[in-house]
């Protein structure tokens, strides 16, 4: 029976394997010059590069854990436990290097918080969120929805040219990891009722009730 011969020991890598393994001797000291090239998810291998800012505050909706890269927020999100959402952060980057707040990441909490209380406009920040390209396509709908305004699952699939993906747009909504500046929450059912939210349906109805949606 034929075989296939033994890969030489004395083979010349080629540029590629020399590329890759370049790129994971990086990803293995957290080289933060390296940023950017990789092309892997962060949640299949569990490896973030970068640094994370983050904080843990009171807000009119109860605690809101705000978490940043140096490109930008990365998580927002909301629960009645300020340490389990500090907890929740470092089980999600567990290879992350935490670092205190600085000035610009301080401008950037007190710009979220202030959002919630007093929705209006646009709430402007730089992201760095991680999603496939339909997922990207719904937040990015949802972007363009402003304060007061609603749409529906299906009306939101018509505007990203998906038809028959309402359920699947439920789903995108329901993976976003920064409230507010991804509005998941202005998302709506066709008839007009509320339908699930990742932080509670009742913070939907409220953070809706404040832009002036009734």
């Amino acid at each position: 029976m034929d075989t296939e011969p033994a890969a030489s020991s004395n083979a010349v890598p080629t540029d590629a394997a020399r590329l890759a393994e370049r790129r994971w001797q990086a990803v293995a000291r957290r080289d933060p010059q390296a940023d950017g090239e990789f092309v892997y998810a962060v949640r299949a291998t569990g490896v973030y590069c970068q640094s994370i800012r983050h904080a843990v505050v009171p807000c009119a909706l109860g605690w809101v854990l705000i978490a940043a890269t140096r490109k930008g927020v990365c998580a927002i999100e909301f629960g009645e436990d300020a340490q389990a959402l500090a907890e929740r952060l470092r089980t999600r980057f567990p290879q992350a290097q935490f670092e205190p707040a600085d000035a610009e990441f301080r401008r950037w909490i007190a710009r979220v918080i202030a959002y919630i209380e007093q929705p209006q406009g646009v709430l402007e920040l730089p992201l760095d969120v991680q999603g496939t390209v339909f997922q990207r396509r719904v937040w990015q709908a949802l972007q363009a929805i402003p304060a007061g305004g609603t749409a529906s699952y299906a009306e939101i699939v018509g505007r990203i040219g998906q038809s028959g993906a309402a359920r699947a747009v439920g789903c995108a909504c329901a993976s976003n990891l920064v409230a507010v500046a991804i509005p998941c929450h202005r998302a709506i059912r066709t008839d007009g009722e509320l339908s699930g939210y990742r932080w509670g349906v009742a913070r939907k109805a409220e953070l809706l009730r404040r832009e002036g949606k009734k």
